[in-house]
């Protein structure tokens, strides 16, 4: 009986024996499908992070063409068919200025920011990239393509940009100079329903001396001044602006270092349709030189007129450049003058010069039978790139806005301005005397006759659009 319980026991012993083996086997194949998996799951991690981060590169990318794109501005008188020829070339120049490599292909409508081959790096040593593909969509939008790179990963996004204009302009200010602003004596800048009417904006980026005021000058608005090293100067017991004096009328109204906001062009050959009355030239420039009216007469370059007496001026006064036009009697303007010069000359060689009253009325006035769509070119009164301008004689009102390349205001020169003023010049801009100037903004909801905005690219964020 026990030889047999011995046999049963060791017979017991090889079936463990084999059991464990079996077990082993089971747990050594579990194990290593366990680290497949794993390391399946730890490559498909591997690869969708390497995915996310292609797409983020291409997120990156948009994000610079977004900011390349902010500093292309076109003309705006810049054909609708033409935009893109105009986008291409600005574009261009901004690369430029950022060593990007691109190609301009305007021909094949076409604007490639790096290429496939040669794509731009988002981080030196890194293997982040993209690069752009971009077409006209129409004549209103633009189509960017941005294929992001990490490792051997694309993804690529879609975006459309929309052709728009600035917010906003210097015409939401009474007065606009691209230099700084001087008052001295008894000026007043004031608004005729409310003080923003006769807010300032100043640009003043080469000269720290953006305003000075002395004497009992003062404005009634505020002050933005685009240069933030800006110095403003209150000399006086009542020099102020906002209708306080002091440290305070600096400290309250006045902002320096704001973005700068659009001068919109002035596209003074717009007027040369209406000129259809008589030439003033050299040779017969005495017989129109006192108590004339004029009708849509030009001036021709080198005339250097002067008016005196009683001047009517009726439609539009072209004045070609260069000239000085001088009105030494009393003015009455019916419509729009016109200095057909140059907007880069600041020297002040040209000039229109206003020594007496002046009334002015809106075109609006004028006989439409007579002077047809000219009647709805309202807004404007005197639009003279490349002119130095300048007020000594009272007026009622000027109706509508002045825009020149230096504007002064000297003497008892002062009234209503239905409009705004705007210098183009840096150069320093002069209120003295006793000028009060009035500004009557209200109502004015769009740009003034013969202006037109620059135009823009616009991010439409609803066009965003991952390609599979």
């Amino acid at each position: 009986m026990n030889a047999k319980s011995s046999q049963r026991n060791f017979d017991r012993r090889g079936i463990a024996l084999l059991a464990a083996l079996i077990f082993i086997v089971l747990f050594s194949a579990f194990s290593i499908g366990v680290l497949s998996l794993s390391t399946a799951n730890v490559q498909t991690a591997s690869n969708h992070h390497t995915s996310n981060l292609a797409r983020s590169s291409a997120e990156s990318g948009l994000e610079y063409v977004r900011y390349w794109f902010s500093g292309v501005s076109l003309p705006g008188t810049t054909a609708a068919e033409q935009r893109f020829v105009f986008f291409a070339d600005e574009l261009e120049s901004i690369l430029q200025n950022y060593d990007i490599p691109y190609e301009n292909l305007v021909e094949d409508q076409l604007f490639l920011i790096g290429t496939a081959e040669s794509p731009i790096l988002l981080q030196a040593g890194s293997d982040r990239s993209f690069y752009a593909e971009i077409r006209p969509l129409g004549t209103e939008r633009i189509r960017v393509w941005i294929c992001g790179r990490a490792g051997e990963f694309e993804r690529t996004i879609r975006a459309d940009f929309a052709y728009g204009t600035r917010r906003h302009s210097v015409f939401d200010f009474g007065v606009a100079t691209k230099g700084p602003l001087g008052l001295w004596g008894n000026i007043q800048i004031e608004g005729v329903n409310i003080s923003v009417e006769s807010d300032v904006y100043i640009e003043s980026e080469n000269q720290n001396n953006a305003l000075t005021i002395v004497g009992n000058s003062q404005i009634a608005g505020d002050v933005k001044i685009v240069n933030s090293n800006a110095v403003v100067t209150l000399q006086g017991g009542k020099a102020g602006i906002g209708g306080e004096t002091g440290q305070a009328a600096i400290d309250h109204h006045v902002q320096t270092g704001v973005p700068a906001t659009e001068f919109p062009y002035p596209n003074t050959d717009y007027f040369e349709q209406y000129v259809d009355g008589i030439t003033i030239t050299s040779a017969n420039k005495s017989s129109y030189s006192s108590n004339t009216t004029l009708e849509n007469v030009r001036i021709a370059a080198n005339t250097n007129p002067t008016f005196s007496g009683n001047v009517t001026l009726k439609g539009v006064v072209f004045i070609e450049y260069p000239n000085q036009v001088v009105f030494t009697g009393n003015t009455d303007v019916i419509g729009i003058i016109i200095g057909d010069g140059d907007l880069n000359d600041h020297s002040g060689t040209s000039k229109i010069e206003f020594q007496g009253n002046v009334s002015s009325r809106s075109v609006s006035e004028l006989p439409e039978e007579q002077f047809g769509d000219l009647t709805r070119e309202t807004g404007t009164f005197l639009m003279a790139p490349g002119f130095a301008v300048s007020f000594g004689g009272s007026f009622d009102t000027l109706n509508g806005c002045i825009a020149a390349n230096g504007v002064t205001f000297y003497g008892n020169a002062g009234g209503v301005i239905g409009g705004s003023v705007i210098n183009y010049s840096p150069t320093l801009m002069t209120l003295t005397g006793n000028a009060d100037l009035y500004f009557n903004r209200t109502g004015i909801s769009s740009l003034p006759a013969g202006f037109f905005p620059e135009i823009v690219i616009h991010y439409d964020p609803s066009s965003y659009l991952e390609i599979p």
